[in-house]
């Protein structure tokens, strides 16, 4: 009678801890859609969530392109020569200071940046909507006019922009690239969608 009530203790307590680790497994297999759910979803980072980009292995010259809402947006990490041009072009530019041009207030500067040396801008024409190609080289190295510094070019309707994103004079885009909100989370972070924190 007692190796009876033995095995019955015995398959007893099995079929329990089976039980507990099934209904355990259960558990977790619900809480893991919710925990998900409490996260932005694809639509709403599309919408507009902000990103976040971590730019430490972008060097001097390079550019770097990420989607946001979207759209491209670039971001140029400048060398001092591409800097130096900005100064060198601005009276050949339809809105230098970029007056009637979208940026945040941090980038209301020749650079249009908070760094000057990172460029953050959507890659959009503010013509049609077309996505300007980069277009780094200068003079007849990069197939435009002798005297072009390097920037952007938009192929659909020959607008061309230069090195913070700024419109040339006498071309179809009406104003200068968007520069989106964003701000820096350390040395090597941007996140865009939000901007700087005002002092």
């Amino acid at each position: 009678m007692d190796g009876e009530r033995d095995v019955d203790d015995r398959q007893r307590r099995l079929v329990l801890t089976a039980g507990g680790a099934v209904g355990l497994a259960a558990a977790v297999a619900s809480v893991v859609p919710f925990v998900k759910s409490m996260g932005p979803s694809e639509r709403t980072k599309a919408a507009g969530a902000p990103v976040e980009v971590d730019i430490s292995n972008l060097k001097s010259g390079q550019m770097l392109t990420v989607e946001w809402r979207g759209k491209p947006v670039w971001i140029l990490s400048r060398t001092p020569e591409m800097l130096a041009s900005l100064a060198t072009v601005a009276p050949q530019l339809a809105d230098p200071a970029s007056e009637r041009s979208i940026q945040p207030d941090a980038c209301r500067n020749e650079a249009r940046s908070i760094r000057p040396e990172i460029m953050v801008a959507l890659g959009v024409c503010t013509h049609l909507g077309c996505s300007p190609k980069a277009k780094f080289g200068t003079g007849i190295e990069s197939g435009l006019d002798a005297d072009w510094q390097g920037g952007f070019y938009c192929p659909c309707h020959g607008s061309t922009f230069d090195l913070a994103g700024r419109v040339f004079k006498d071309k179809l885009a009406p104003s200068n690239l968007v520069i989106p909100p964003y701000r820096f989370a350390g040395d090597n972070r941007i996140i865009i969608g939000e901007e700087e924190e005002k002092a």
